[in-house]
């Protein structure tokens, strides 16, 4: 049994014990109650979210910053917001490694809904050396695991910084459930982590190959003066209810895509997830999303169905570099890789920001 036939969890995922009769651990173990104290969670979550939303009506500029990556959640993010809470709403996306059709929905969508978009475009030469090196310096998790958790530090802080100057009280981000880790954030991050931490890389830092100058793209709120208000950085659908196949039939039925497809997470992926994807599968056998997709199963969030023939699809995609999985190739090529330079050589957390 290469996968439990529950959850679709893979049998080589660390922990999965998928026994005799076809069923992980987690789905054998899992309590009748424990989808209760989920949903109980959920609207604790649901509540807080709602006095938030209430209570950023007029404090700035704009009610919310919105994190904008052209995904189906993020676009029926800003649909909520804009259409049914009416918010004030600046969407925000910092311009890197965002495929066609993620800035195709992108478009559709702020043109469709009217909403002020602001972009920001750094240096893509930083972005290259730092996808090279942490990919030739994977920690212990993997590619997927060591470029996000550095890479989306660096686009949080750009919220964060962009929310924090012009006195917007909070910023939300499309994250679905299980998304980002968490020991990262569920529904928000704490404010520890964004008025008292320095978000920047120990790994890095000890690396010697990043000046002063480029580390300080990471988010440090001990530059902001004493007294800043920060914002909260919230991600609603912790909060709300969630379920991924309805998400992206509401995206195409509003007209935030042109295509069904243009919604699914599949077609709007980061063009360098394929060479994460590639170097994980490669080094562990198993794609570093199916822990995720598979709770989302659990939970009733996601189709088994659907997954059940897509996983295998993407990961034959990915193993074999066609269709989508061409992007593996073309990422390679512009970073200057080749398969063996794709190396973990970390141990696990080396570049996990440290909270004092």
């Amino acid at each position: 049994m290469t996968r439990c036939k529950r959850c679709l969890l893979p049998h080589n995922v660390p922990g999965a014990e998928i026994d005799s009769s076809g069923v992980c651990i987690v789905c054998r173990t899992r309590a009748p109650d424990d989808k209760h104290q989920s949903e109980q969670l959920r609207e604790k979550r649901q509540l807080d979210l709602e006095k938030a939303l209430e209570d950023c009506r007029g404090k700035g500029p704009y009610d919310v910053l919105v994190c904008l990556s052209g995904g189906k959640d993020s676009l029926y993010l800003l649909y909520r917001l804009k259409v049914e809470y009416k918010l004030n709403v600046l969407a925000f996306t910092t311009d890197v490694n965002i495929p066609d059709v993620a800035w195709k929905n992108i478009h559709r969508a702020i043109q469709k809904l009217d909403i002020d978009h602001l972009v920001y475009r750094p240096s893509a030469q930083f972005y290259r050396k730092l996808f090279r090196y942490l990919l030739m310096n994977q920690e212990a998790r993997g590619a997927v695991y060591t470029v996000s958790y550095v890479y989306a530090p660096l686009f949080e802080g750009d919220a964060l910084q962009v929310a924090t100057e012009k006195g917007i009280p909070l910023v939300l981000a499309g994250y679905s459930p299980g998304q980002p880790e968490p020991e990262r954030m569920e529904f928000e991050f704490s404010r520890k982590l964004i008025t008292e931490t320095d978000w920047t890389p120990p790994g890095l830092c000890e690396s010697g190959e990043f000046p002063e100058g480029e580390l300080a793209r990471f988010w440090n709120p001990k530059r902001f003066p004493v007294g800043t208000c920060f914002p909260r950085y919230l991600a609603p659908f912790h909060a709300w209810d969630y379920d991924q196949e309805n998400m992206i039939r509401k995206v195409h039925e509003l007209g935030l895509v042109e295509r069904r497809a243009h919604g699914n997470p599949i077609y709007s992926n980061y063009p360098i997830n394929w060479l994460l994807m590639y170097s994980d599968l490669k080094h562990f056998g198993y794609n570093p999303y199916a822990p995720e997709f598979s709770a989302l199963i659990r939970e009733g969030k996601a189709s088994r169905a659907y997954w059940y023939f897509a996983a295998p699809i993407v990961n034959f995609m990915i193993k074999h570099r066609l269709f989508l999985g061409r992007n593996t190739t073309e990422q390679m090529h512009q970073l200057g890789l080749q398969d063996n330079d794709l190396q973990i050589t970390r141990s696990r957390g080396a570049y996990d920001p440290k909270i004092d």
